[in-house]
């Protein structure tokens, strides 16, 4: 059963790491705004602010007695340089300042507004870094001069104390955060793995307990798990295998019993007979659903090459196969467990198929595949999921006979190859199977 996620929840990540992670950043930015905001506010403004007065008393020194000039010789630029040229400060007329980079520097509201008030009058301030820190002020008494004053000791290259501590906190925080997020991540990534190894007929070694309180319950309870699932596994497939040679054993004697009776009775003879070899292949399709293919390495080979045996073996057969295939690289499988399902497969399509049977094979992006067709009468669309159950048949549809598990032994092994089964009807009528195979199957370890 699938759920529906709503928007936002498609928006947010759905592994723990990333959950931990984002968790984390979000308290980390907050916890750098409100870092900047309190030392911007608290520190760096009241030194600007200082600053600020500072530099305004000195302006205040400078026009304090109304700057007595000779206009016939000296204009008030020229006048105000000659008196401060030995603070560090430096006037310009509106065309100097525009030539000297005013228009590049960057204005500062509060601390305009704060000038103003210093100099009784509006007052503008702007700051411009370069090789250093440069305030330029327009004072009420003169605003067509700008007045430049250097802040030495402050470059553009320092690194400014509240830079250093978001970098350094940031820094902490960040590798803090990832180092607790893929410690708590771990054994939960261990935990996945190993059920999906389970879920595959293998059962890992017990994992080792670590982690937080929670995740250590959890492991443990896995580790039980996967032991009482062993032991169940191990215990029915004593069961299965005693089952198997406690009827082969009757049934041979059956069938020996069978070979000596008189030719008057050969048509019971032989229905004895057919009904032996029907139980015997439903005891090797338990056999085969409990075995699992439990081939622990897979090797390269062509699908091609198993769909031409299959064609080749099943040749004396009265209904016609037809083969279409193309070029496809080898790929990891285990051989017996696909030769079985391409087995499987044809036997399904020579029971409900009427004259004719195609195979073909093809390849994908990531996928290597053979496809299966009959022209038979098909199956109902609400009961083709159905069929993949143990001991399930298609009986309202095609009316067969048998155990009910060739179809669950051929999802069992394509699974465990990473693969995908797929039946539909075909539009021409008659089923098709189609299995994909992965060209890569990942790595479970």
């Amino acid at each position: 059963m699938k759920f529906k996620l709503k928007w936002w929840q498609r928006m947010l990540p759905r592994s723990a790491f990333s959950q931990t992670v984002l968790l984390i950043g979000s308290l980390l930015l907050i916890n750098q705004l409100v870092s900047y905001w309190s030392v911007a506010v608290y520190f760096i403004k009241p030194s600007y602010e200082q600053i600020n007065q500072l530099i305004a008393r000195q302006i205040n020194i400078l026009f304090v007695d109304g700057v007595v000039l000779d206009r016939q010789n000296l204009t008030l630029v020229d006048a105000l340089n000659a008196k401060v040229r030995d603070d560090g400060m430096t006037i310009y007329n509106q065309q100097q300042a525009l030539a000297a980079g005013v228009d590049d520097a960057t204005y500062y509201g509060f601390l305009s507004e704060q000038m103003s008030i210093y100099l009784n009058g509006p007052a503008e301030v702007r700051f411009s870094q370069g090789d250093k820190l440069d305030v330029w002020i327009r004072p009420p008494q003169a605003p067509s001069v700008w007045i430049k004053v250097p802040l030495t000791g402050m470059h553009k290259s320092d690194l400014s104390p509240l830079t250093l501590y978001l970098l350094v906190i940031g820094a902490l925080s960040v590798a803090g955060g990832w180092l607790f997020a893929r410690k708590q991540n771990k054994p939960l990534k261990r935990l996945q793995k190993a059920a999906l190894t389970v879920s595959q007929g293998d059962f890992p070694k017990p994992l080792p307990l670590s982690g937080s309180t929670e995740i250590v319950e959890v492991t443990h309870a896995f580790n039980q798990m996967s032991q009482s699932m062993q032991q169940l596994e191990q215990d029915r497939s004593l069961l299965m295998a005693g089952i198997s040679h406690d009827l082969r054993t009757p049934l041979t004697r059956i069938r020996l019993a069978s070979e000596m009776m008189d030719e008057a009775d050969a048509y019971l003879k032989d229905g004895i007979v057919a009904d032996i070899e029907d139980m015997d292949d439903i005891i090797n399709q338990f056999i085969a659903y409990i075995r699992n293919d439990k081939e622990h390495e897979k090797e390269p080979d062509q699908v091609n090459r198993l769909i031409q045996e299959i064609a080749q073996q099943e040749s004396h057969r009265p209904i016609k196969i037809d083969l279409a295939l193309v070029d496809c690289p080898d790929i990891p499988m285990h051989s017996v467990a696909i030769k079985r399902v391409l087995s499987n497969l044809v036997e399904n399509a020579f029971r409900y198929g009427q004259d004719w049977i195609m195979i073909s094979s093809f390849q994908s992006h990531n996928y290597v595949g053979f496809t299966v067709e009959d022209n038979g009468p098909g199956i109902e669309e609400h009961l083709i999921e159905q069929l993949f159950q143990p001991f399930t048949q298609g009986d309202q549809a095609r009316g067969s006979i048998g155990s009910g598990l060739g179809l669950a032994i051929i999802k069992r092994i394509v699974e465990r190859h990473q693969g995908k089964v797929i039946l539909s009807n075909r539009k021409q009528g008659g089923l098709i199977a189609k299995v994909l195979l992965p060209k890569k199957p990942k790595q479970i370890n």
